[in-house]
């Protein structure tokens, strides 16, 4: 699907993707959403927005669409006193959250929608209290907060069917999330989850901020893929000031991406294997990963690569000699992530564990939205950087890595394939390294303007949506993470397993409850 089948009269944004802009009225709204998954596009994010000023009120309802030959962002402003617009979980059913968040942020409501309840309000907040909106946070905000209220889940009922709760605080060191099981014995017949309960205020806390500053908090929104969403928020910026930035710090951000990419599975590899039983994986992709993140802090200064994407460019510059010890490390990690892979694939007890886990069909992929990772290892074979190169992806010739089968083993094996590819990668771009400066100089925007950034981070696409006021000031900045497509579809991947398999199939996904909770 191109994007000339939505009918729509679109502003191209200078972005290095393509990616374009159009105010569309409630039927094209639902019209667009309808041709995109007719043709098999996808809805990579659904925010809202308060564009209200001192004179009038103006809200708005955003969506951003991946289609062959780039993303869209449409946006549907809603008049005074109206604060709905048509539902769009009956299209994709993963919107259904999205829409509740935005329900709970700013009061704007899907119209029709069967799930009506709240989803980062959890009772806490003051009665009335919209934090996204500006005069109803600072009157509401004074008063105290509501008493505790009790969240329906969906009951399941029949002989032998009983309930228990995982979370919301969990034994481990992750964050918090309420997984509420009902099960016959120890197979699962349902998983409902709840998540929610670090609403930190970031989306807020952007507008507060100077548009050149917002790439150290978009870093942190997961700190997993900060390298991915800070690329996604310069990007925005950038193409909101139709900047420059210079082509060696675009291979250089694409180098820390990789390395970034590389350190993550590396980490869920090792726990995968412990979570099966196999100590041993744990231990030695600890080690690799932890003689990987040592590198980055040596070569970057973080051992995250924190902050490292900068509007204009990168922060650091790479010289030769490190170059080298880049290129070396990433032979040496190959050659024992090798052989650990052979282990894997031998080891009989966890292919017993990996295969047939946690299985989720490429239908099923399809029709919940599945993506990043997580939707390759089950048919979905999207990626930006074969999909939509932008430099240096496009001078990389990126390999796919993909499966069908869907289950633990088959998001294992994506693992592994996608590790020796980004080392590949790695090595390719400390080899091919042009010479040049590595920032521009970005001056403050003085005027309202919007800018988008899209990059695909290890999980999956991170999206950065950015509107700059009238002064050149942040008035609202989204940030996506993947995982909001992929937290409801693990519902689905639990069901007809037994409950001790669920924290592997949990860790299959890896999902973000930080990225989420916003």
């Amino acid at each position: 699907m191109t994007i000339a089948v939505l009918n729509l009269q679109l502003e191209r944004l200078p972005a290095p993707l393509p990616m374009w802009h159009a105010p569309v009225d409630a039927a094209q709204w639902h019209a667009a959403a309808r041709s995109v998954a007719q043709a098999g596009g996808r809805l990579v994010c659904l925010w809202g927005s308060d564009r209200s000023s001192a004179d009038r009120t103006e809200l708005a309802v955003s969506a951003a669409y991946a289609l062959a030959d780039g993303l869209v962002w449409l946006d549907l402003a809603l008049g005074d006193g109206h604060s709905g617009y048509p539902d769009l979980a009956g299209i994709f059913p993963f919107a259904a959250r999205m829409q509740r968040a935005t329900a709970d942020l700013l009061g704007i409501r899907a119209q029709g929608a069967e799930d009506r309840r709240p989803w980062l309000s959890h009772g806490a907040w003051p009665e009335g209290y919209l934090p996204l909106r500006r005069e109803i946070s600072l009157a509401a905000s004074a008063t105290s907060a509501q008493p505790a209220q009790d969240y329906p889940f969906v009951r399941v009922e029949g002989d032998g069917v009983h309930e228990f709760a995982v979370g919301p605080v969990h034994a481990g060191i992750i964050e918090p999330g309420h997984f509420r099981f009902s099960v016959v014995g120890e197979k699962v017949l349902r998983l409902e989850q709840r998540l929610g309960y670090t609403h930190k205020g970031i989306e807020q806390r952007f507008t507060r901020l100077a548009p050149l500053e917002g790439y150290r908090l978009a870093g942190r929104v997961s700190g997993d893929s900060t390298v991915a969403f800070a690329w996604a928020y310069c990007m925005a910026l950038e193409s909101a000031l139709g900047c420059s930035v210079p082509e060696r710090a675009q291979w250089l951000r694409a180098l820390l991406l990789e390395r970034e990419r590389v350190a993550n599975h590396l980490g869920d590899l090792g726990a995968l294997g412990n979570d099966a039983a196999l100590g041993f994986g744990l231990a030695q992709f600890s080690r690799l990963r932890e003689d990987w993140l040592r590198l980055s802090a040596q070569a970057f200064g973080h051992r995250l690569m924190m902050d490292c994407v900068v509007p204009g460019g990168v922060a650091a510059d790479l010289d030769a000699a490190m170059g080298r010890r880049l290129r070396h490390q990433c032979d040496a990690i190959e050659s024992e992530v090798r052989t650990l892979a052979a282990i894997y694939e031998s080891h009989a007890g966890l292919q017993d564990r990996f295969a047939t886990t946690g299985i989720v069909t490429p239908q099923l992929a399809a029709q919940l939205g599945l993506t990043g990772l997580a939707g390759r290892a089950s048919g979905q074979c999207a990626d930006l950087r074969c999909d939509l190169p932008w430099l240096p992806y496009d001078r990389l010739a990126v390999s796919l890595a993909s499966h069908r089968n869907g289950d633990v083993a088959a998001r294992v094996a994506v693992r592994f394939q996608e590790t020796f590819e980004s080392l590949r990668l790695v090595r390719k771009i400390c080899q091919q390294l042009p010479e040049g400066e590595v920032r521009a100089s970005v001056a403050p925007p003085r005027q309202r303007a919007i800018g988008a950034g899209w990059v695909e981070g290890w999980r999956g696409e991170v999206f950065v949506a950015l509107e700059l006021g009238d002064d050149g000031s942040i008035q609202r900045c989204h940030c996506h993470d993947p995982s909001w497509q992929n937290w409801p579809v693990l519902e689905h991947a639990v069901i007809g397993n037994i409950v001790p398999d669920f924290p592997l199939i949990n860790k299959s996904f890896n999902l973000s409850y930080s990225g989420h909770d916003l």
